[in-house]
């Protein structure tokens, strides 16, 4: 493989994997659970610091184990083939092509905003109770339009990243200075930060009931997901180790800056949303006002910021944003979960034809795999519950993997490591821990879909057998 990405690069593929349309939308859901402005920051702030913690972590792996794979081959090295397989089972299952999926169909329902034909509801046609949207179509176009483009060779993804993810970036912070600048003094920040730690949860029927102690934890950790889920793809530049230049150095920097620029630019747009907007609001008001951030049409957020700016105008801007962001965010998706799944095929865990590469030195077989689940989870329409077993399977793989770091540690003492785990032993300890409280309570209150993601990840185990048998066997590490 051709090493063509260089800090710059890897800095733009975590930021752009990370910057979706979630930003723009699931802070209304986090309003409605929380319920003030104070909790609301703290909810954003809590993921940064939790994803920041983990991304440290990797650090170190990444710097030991610098091959094309990365999180699949640290687990590999860490428990062996089992658990790695089941990993990369997860990833293409639902992880990966999951949220592939979930941004191109955010692409597709966005672009109906310019052309009604592709407007949520569109049905073109039904196989039984399966109804096939104009979106969906358009979402699986996207997917294998940037999959082709992607299978051109590696200059092609990178060029594409850097246009799309500098364009949200600068679109973003524009956003929150205009944000910031307009509502400072409007009073409406003020308003908001008058009961900005009155912790309360909408009940469904247009009221509210008080959080604290035990309920507002809880509320705390059902919010999250929503705000992990937009901070999530962080890890994708460890797939793509094999063409970073010096990855050793340029991946644990590259996940440090990209995590750290999402994570400011996440509290500043929520800051900027509560200059503009009250956060309470009605779900039968009639204006953006009177909806307030909690029941913003369609919990599209971001465009009624601003609409309070730019009036009727605004939903054409936002939706525009949110075609950038989301067409960057599936390039970097599709361009770096590819190489995991090459990289299991060398180890014979996955279709040996996807370990190939072409004659761009891509590995354009395991793109085109990748590309047809995610094609077919587009016409599954359970998008909700997509991102329910995306975040918590992605959690419950990061606990293993930053658990990995400390096996390592014992088990490779004399490894060289250019980078060392920031705050080790505490900093990668404190995640474990607050992210396995997390899953808990994910699974206590969202016990069905946190069940068929914990399924999803257990028939991986059959699944790894049939592939060690299929291939003559693969020796345990």
């Amino acid at each position: 493989m051709k090493k063509s990405l260089n800090l710059f690069d890897t800095t733009l593929l975590v930021a752009g994997s990370m910057i979706g349309s979630g930003i723009f939308i699931v802070s209304a859901d986090i309003a409605r659970v929380v319920g003030s402005a104070g909790w609301l920051l703290v909810v954003w702030i809590l993921s940064g610091v939790i994803t920041l913690f983990a991304a440290l972590s990797y650090g170190e792996l990444a710097g030991m184990m610098p091959q094309a794979g990365g999180q699949f081959v640290y687990i590999k090295k860490a428990f062996g083939d089992l658990v790695a397989f089941v990993y990369g089972w997860t990833v293409f299952l639902v992880i990966q092509t999951g949220v592939i999926a979930a941004v191109a169909v955010a692409f597709a329902k966005f672009t109906g905003v310019f052309i009604p034909f592709f407007e949520e509801g569109n049905v073109m046609f039904q196989v039984v109770q399966l109804k096939i949207t104009s979106a969906q179509l358009l979402a699986i176009f996207i997917i294998a339009f940037l999959t082709f483009i992607n299978t051109r060779g590696i200059e092609n993804g990178k060029a594409i990243q850097r246009i799309f993810t500098s364009a949200k970036l600068i679109a973003l912070f524009a956003l929150i200075i205009v944000g910031i600048y307009y509502g400072v003094n409007n009073g409406i920040l003020s308003q908001n930060l008058s009961h900005a730690w009155d912790a309360k949860q909408a009940d469904g029927n247009g009221g509210f009931f008080s959080l604290s102690g035990t309920s507002l934890a809880t509320a705390l950790g059902l919010a999250m997901i929503g705000s992990l889920f937009s901070s999530d793809a962080w890890n994708n530049v460890t797939f793509i180790a094999g063409e970073v230049e010096n990855p050793k150095r340029n991946i644990p920097l590259g996940l440090f800056f990209g995590v750290s620029i999402v994570t400011l630019i996440y509290v500043l747009a929520n800051v900027a949303y509560l200059c503009l907007l009250p956060l309470e609001g009605s779900p039968d008001g009639l204006t953006v006002a009177e909806q307030g951030m909690m029941f913003a049409q369609k919990d599209r957020v971001g465009t009624a910021a601003l609409f309070v700016v730019f009036g009727d105008i605004a939903k054409y801007l936002m939706a525009a944003l949110i075609m950038v962001s989301t067409f960057g965010c599936n390039n970097g998706l599709i361009l770096a979960g590819s190489r995991l799944f090459q990289s299991m095929a060398k180890d014979g865990l996955f279709f040996k034809t996807t370990a190939k590469l072409n004659k761009f030195n891509v590995p354009a077989r395991a793109m085109i795999f990748q590309a047809i689940w995610a094609s077919l989870l587009c016409l599954s329409g359970s998008y909700g519950d997509l991102l329910d077993y995306c975040t918590f399977s992605s959690l419950i793989f990061y606990i293993i993997t930053i658990a990995g770091l400390f096996v390592l540690r014992k088990k490779m003492p004399d490894a060289e490591r250019p980078y060392k785990a920031f705050g080790y032993p505490v900093i990668p300890a404190l995640y474990i821990v607050l992210t396995t409280l997390i899953c808990i309570d994910l699974l206590v209150y969202k016990t069905f879909n946190c069940g068929m993601g914990l399924l999803i990840i257990a028939l991986g185990v059959p699944v790894y057998f049939m592939f060690k048998r299929t291939n003559n066997g693969v020796s345990e590490n």
